[in-house]
């Protein structure tokens, strides 16, 4: 954990800025609840080129909730890194435990997924879940192993709705959505 917290530490000494610590909070902001993905993916839902991958990139997250926020904070427990230095936190002090990383888990889902789908999109969605999981060590409030095991756990949901979930989609949505247009 030393490195880690060096890591962290580094962070702060090298990356600080007024402009950094004015913006981060902000930016952070607009990831809790997975907020700017939801938003990204309801835009995705309403273009029927962009549907499919909206709503699986939706579904994923909904794992990830259940997954990372649900399941594994509650059965790690692991403190965050802010409880092992005097250091002033930028933003309120988050409630639940630090591994894994919420903010980090929605991106990376999110930004697999869509790119999966719609490669040409991928020049805009991983570098917002980079910055955004960035924005948390920044921050102090995850360890960076939280932030690894995230991307890691967000490939594997990915992975899993590409797999198990897409078929599903494919096999079921056209004929939700012809049923609708005899109505």
């Amino acid at each position: 954990m030393n490195y880690e917290l060096d890591f962290l530490d580094a962070i702060q000494k090298y990356c600080r800025s007024d402009f950094l610590d004015m913006f981060m909070p902000k930016f952070t902001l607009t990831a809790s609840g997975g907020v700017i993905w939801i938003v990204i993916c309801l835009f995705m839902i309403s273009n029927k080129k962009y549907r499919k991958a909206g709503i699986l990139a939706m579904i994923g997250m909904v794992l990830g909730l259940i997954i990372g926020n649900g399941i594994l904070k509650n059965i790690v427990m692991r403190t965050r890194p802010y409880e092992f230095r005097n250091i002033t936190l930028l933003i309120k002090k988050p409630w639940d435990y630090s591994f894994p990383s919420g903010h980090t888990l929605a991106s990376f889902i999110s930004a697999f997924i869509i790119s999966f789908y719609h490669r040409k999109l991928s020049f805009l969605v991983y570098p917002l879940a980079i910055a955004i999981a960035f924005s948390r060590m920044y921050l102090y409030v995850h360890f960076p192993s939280d932030i690894l095991a995230s991307i890691v756990l967000a490939f594997l949901i990915c992975l899993f709705v590409v797999k198990k979930v897409s078929p599903w989609y494919d096999k079921y949505y056209p004929r939700i959505i012809k049923k609708k247009n005899k109505q």
